[in-house]
Parts: structure tokens; C-alpha cells; sequence
């Protein structure tokens, strides 16, 4: 590895701002195979991740058990459904028209768990605020969604489950918690405006809280 420091000079960092701009949270995906060095690299980010005292707690599971897969979409639905229950009558029909999750398109599901009892790096940092050992498997997560996009993989977030019914299904340790499902395949179109923004959901905040003591 080269000890010389990287020149990021501004063409770097005017990229670096569009791939954050067209990051998005993709629930539209084409079914056909992402190119496997591609996802080679993308997976590379966790990698390269920062973690709290090196712990590097992120564990991946690529799930492709049809039956699991099934586990997944079932809990899916009743939490979706749980959902829009408890949604507001005035947002409902528009929930009932969000698409939230592309689980049955995308042709890679990428669970993310957090290992809350590693033996890397031996504690540290993290005895008095164990917390952070998630904090880091989330940011690993948001570094592989980065290098995925720029290499033209969409990646969806797939919160609405149940971690417990995908960990039995799944059979995992007990002390792995379930941080993020990932759905990670190309996207059917890419856009600069986030979909629930598009769809009359929510509009970015454009306020940035910054408290002064």
C-alpha cells in the first residue's frame, strides 16, 4: 500500500457531493445479477468501515434460501400492515400507494447484524457506551450504500420486520442484533429526489439543528 497522501483535490470533491445527491434508497429493482466485481467492491466498504476500537462488529449474511426469503416477505406484510393501521387517517391512502420495500425484485438480500459481544478489539471504547458498537455497524452500512451507488447499485433499507422471526429463520447467535436488510440490485431508474419526497410523503428537512453552549 502507497504511504503517499491522496490528492482530493476539488474535482474530487464536486463528485463526492453528486454521489451523495444521488444516493438513494432504492425499492424498484431489475431482477438481473449485479456484476460480481462490483458487489465485490462495494462490499469492501465494510472493510474499510471505522468501528469503535477496531471492534469491527458488523456480520453480513447473504440470505438466499428461497424459504427464508418467504419468512422475510410474510413479516414484512404483517408489519406493513400493522403500519398502516396505525397510520393517520389523512396519510393513509397515500401509505397504501408507497412501495417500501423491493424484496421481491431484488436479486440480493444482505442481512447486517451487530455482533454486541466481539472479541475484536478486545472492548475497547465501547465498555461504558455499548451503543457505539451499533453506531458503527450502521455507519458501515452507510459507507457500503455509498460505494454501491457509484458503482451503480441501488440499495434499499428494509426496516418493517421483525428481527426475531429472521433470526430464528436465519439461526443465528443470540447476541447478534439485526441493524439493517439490505435489497441491493441495479435500480430500475435513478433519480436525484428521494422517492418518498417524489411520492408527496415528506420533504427533506432543510433545517440543520446545531445547538451552541
Amino acid at each position: 500500500m502507497s504511504s503517499e497522501t491522496p490528492d482530493f483535490g476539488p474535482e474530487f470533491r464536486e463528485t463526492l457531493d453528486q454521489l451523495l445527491v444521488w444516493r438513494r434508497d432504492v425499492r424498484r429493482f431489475r431482477t438481473d445479477p449485479i456484476d460480481a466485481e462490483a458487489l465485490e467492491a462495494a462490499l469492501r466498504a465494510f472493510d474499510l468501515a471505522p468501528s469503535v476500537g477496531n471492534s469491527q462488529p458488523w456480520r453480513l449474511v447473504l440470505v438466499e434460501s428461497r424459504k427464508v426469503r418467504a419468512v422475510v416477505r410474510e413479516s414484512f406484510t404483517r408489519c406493513n400492515a400493522e403500519a398502516f393501521a396505525a397510520t393517520t387517517p389523512d396519510k393513509r391512502d397515500l401509505y397504501a400507494r408507497l412501495k417500501l420495500a423491493g424484496l421481491d425484485d431484488a436479486p440480493i438480500h444482505l442481512a447486517v447484524y451487530c455482533d454486541v459481544r466481539p472479541e475484536q478489539g478486545h472492548g475497547l471504547g465501547w465498555r461504558t457506551m455499548p451503543e457505539t458498537l451499533a453506531y458503527s455497524t450502521a455507519g458501515a452500512v452507510a459507507m457500503f450504500s455509498l460505494t454501491a451507488r457509484a458503482h451503480d447499485i441501488g440499495v434499499g433499507w428494509v426496516s418493517i420486520l421483525e428481527p426475531d422471526v429472521l433470526a430464528e429463520a436465519l439461526d443465528l447467535p443470540r447476541h447478534w442484533r439485526l441493524i439493517a436488510y439490505l435489497c441491493v440490485g441495479y435500480p430500475e431508474k435513478e433519480d436525484d429526489v428521494p422517492e418518498l419526497e417524489r411520492a408527496g410523503w415528506q420533504s427533506r428537512c432543510g433545517d440543520r439543528p446545531i445547538l451552541q453552549r
